[in-house]
């Protein structure tokens, strides 16, 4: 159940996922300067401690705990948001996860994959029908997506190796992939993001649903898997210096720019934002409307194999 007994309900509510570190920090606390924030996490001691820091500073804040990379939790996670009964005037979906060696989730499905993209889409498809209209939708993405980004082929990545929905629970991807270990699945996972944001954006007008690429951003726990030098060297040096490297930012910089999207009070809808705010193109792959569609469609057939009561410890095999 959410920590906060007493929920305010005379102002305009954000919901955000993965909270508790790095850009979704930053971002939940810019939030809370708009209303009150819904913070989504799988640790309610972390959850707590940034709950705190925004009453501290004079916001309002309630947290619900949930695991993204269990589909069944993130539909949970959804139906306590809605007992809130807040007036929800956005989601962001932040949470992400770059794990450089394979796991499996409860269903038994690849964990970056779940975590960065069934999940949300889960909570997502699940929270639509209370949104109201107008309401916002930001899905965090990133360009790693695409082959084509140069920066992204430096730091070893080769695009999303989309083949299925299936396929990706399983971890399967397409052929002459990267070798960074991880970088197939985290990059496929992102674009299955930024598939289903420009997806939705036709599907429901009524919603304004976007996207955006916040850049690298040395300063994140994206690499938490790394070398303790490495960590304290992206934190501590890399990350002030961000923002004067193009495609670069750090937390601070991406929340501001993401918070002006989530509370854009115009009727963009469709866009793809960079770290700087301006609209920027995907890949030619995820650009296909068909290819949009059908990563949706079969990202909505998986999750229908996990039945809306199914236990936690249940897992479904793939179809």
């Amino acid at each position: 159940m959410p920590s906060s007994s007493s929920t305010p309900t005379d102002t305009p509510a954000w919901i955000i996922t993965g909270p508790t570190s790095g850009i979704g920090r930053r971002t939940a606390l810019e939030l809370a300067k708009h209303g009150t924030v819904v913070l989504v996490g799988r640790n309610r001691t972390k959850l707590d401690d940034v709950e705190h820091e925004i009453r501290a500073q004079g916001g309002r804040a309630v947290s619900v705990v949930a695991d993204l990379s269990d589909i069944t939790s993130a539909r949970r996670a959804a139906a306590e948001i809605v007992t809130l009964g807040l007036p929800i005037a956005g989601l962001l979906n932040s949470a992400g996860a770059a794990p450089t060696r394979p796991g499996t989730t409860t269903q038994g499905w690849d964990t970056t994959y779940a975590t960065n993209h069934l999940g949300p889409f889960a909570l997502t498809e699940a929270l639509i029908p209370h949104l109201p209209d107008g309401a916002h939708v930001v899905f965090v993405c990133s360009g790693v997506e695409d082959p084509e980004r140069r920066p992204a082929v430096v730091a070893g990545f080769r695009g999303a190796r989309y083949i299925s929905a299936e396929a990706s629970a399983r971890g399967e991807w397409t052929p002459g992939g990267s070798s960074v270990a991880g970088a197939d699945a985290y990059a496929t996972s992102k674009q299955g993001n930024l598939a289903t944001a420009l997806a939705l954006a036709r599907e429901l007008p009524r919603l304004r649903v976007n996207a955006v690429e916040p850049g690298f951003n040395p300063g994140t726990d994206l690499g938490r898997d790394a070398n303790v030098a490495l960590r304290v060297l992206s934190r501590y040096v890399l990350s002030p210096i961000a923002p004067l490297i193009k495609y670069w930012s750090n937390p601070r910089r991406a929340a501001r720019v993401i918070t002006s999207i989530l509370t854009d009070d115009s009727d963009r809808t469709g866009v793809y934002y960079d770290e700087t705010g301006r609209p920027m193109l995907g890949s030619v792959q995820v650009r296909d409307v068909a290819f949009q569609d059908r990563v949706v469609a079969e990202t909505r057939a998986l999750l229908a194999t996990v039945p809306a009561d199914a236990a936690a410890g249940d897992r479904p095999d793939l179809p």
